[in-house]
């Protein structure tokens, strides 16, 4: 036990502290709304960090593997491994009545709701915890929000980077003089609501497992275009205002709404998504107003109104119609 967690000890544990916990990792084909995963690992902890038990697989994508370089599992591994639909199961059961815990959770999440919209599932995780904003929580002087570096600050070894069992196995040892950390201090988990989705529709299809790859490093993630927004940006967002047609908004950091859903629900409101924060951006929209974050930054820079998400989807429900040329 570290000096960290014997302080924690000391005092009473909060209450409010969920009572278990998933540590999860995945692995996959790429990072866009169409990929698809390609291994699982979850450590099951206790309420105060404690390893109660682990698991791992593979999943064969029903297509190309993708970034090989990096997780390392090629067509012919995945292969014979089980369809996501089959191991859906087996993973809800590690997941029920646990948060969901991950570096950087709200890309596990994403894939993993994606994954069981899918097989015609739903998600059994309604909170999600992220290790990169617990470490900013607590202050933890860390050079950057890799999973080494907090491994290091922790003094965690990494055995295989990019393996989801390994991954998982070094969360879940940083974790827990984290929560640790976090329980005597009288800290807040940073805790978001996960929504699973309920429907899904993948778009075009790529080559199935077992075919020849076109996916060579810088061409395997693709991009998602949006239609160019039909009305003129009627300027920035006013304190108190409703939303008009035309504001350009952009987004920052973790949601509880899955990104994509969040932007297309901006989209069909009459709102410009835009992917960065310039002097024309109508409003940022953020959980973590305090991040450092080049668009946190620059709406700093601008003057950009700040709106975290919750208030930003009330707003979304009446959005005043843009104004006649």
């Amino acid at each position: 036990m570290t000096m960290l967690e014997d302080r924690a000890t000391a005092a009473p544990w909060p209450a409010a502290y969920p009572q278990g916990y998933a540590v999860v990792d995945v692995e996959t084909t790429g990072l866009a709304r169409d990929d698809r995963i390609v291994s699982a690992a979850v450590y099951q902890l206790d309420a105060r960090g404690g390893v109660e038990d682990h698991w791992y697989t593979l999943v064969n994508p029903e297509r190309d593997p993708g970034p090989v370089w990096i997780h390392g599992l090629t067509s012919d591994v995945l292969e014979g491994a089980p369809l996501f639909k089959e191991i859906a199961a087996e993973l809800s059961a590690r997941l029920t009545d646990r948060v969901l815990v991950a570096h950087n959770a709200v890309f596990d999440w994403s894939m993993l709701a994606r994954e069981y919209a899918r097989a015609e599932h739903i998600a059994p995780v309604k909170q999600r915890l992220c290790t990169i904003a617990l470490s900013k929580e607590l202050g933890l002087p860390l050079p950057n929000h890799k999973l080494e570096s907090l491994a290091a600050h922790f003094g965690v070894v990494q055995q295989r980077a990019h393996h989801a069992l390994d991954d998982a196995r070094v969360l879940a040892e940083a974790f827990r003089p984290s929560l640790h950390a976090a329980a005597g201090g009288g800290v807040r988990l940073p805790l978001l609501e996960c929504r699973p989705l309920t429907e899904w529709s993948d778009g075009p299809a790529r080559a199935p497992i077992g075919r020849q790859s076109s996916y060579r490093p810088g061409n395997w993630r693709p991009s998602r275009k949006r239609p160019a927004c039909p009305y003129p940006n009627p300027g920035r967002y006013e304190v108190d205002k409703p939303l008009m047609q035309g504001m350009r908004v952009a987004f920052s950091g973790d949601t509880s709404v899955e990104r994509e859903l969040l932007e297309d629900r901006a989209v069909e409101a009459g709102l410009h998504v835009a992917t960065s924060v310039s002097r024309l951006t109508s409003l940022l929209v953020t959980n973590d107003p305090e991040s450092g974050t080049s668009k946190t930054a620059k709406a700093r820079q601008f003057g950009t109104p700040v709106m975290d998400e919750a208030a930003f989807g009330q707003l979304l429900r009446d959005v005043a119609p843009a104004r006649e040329a």
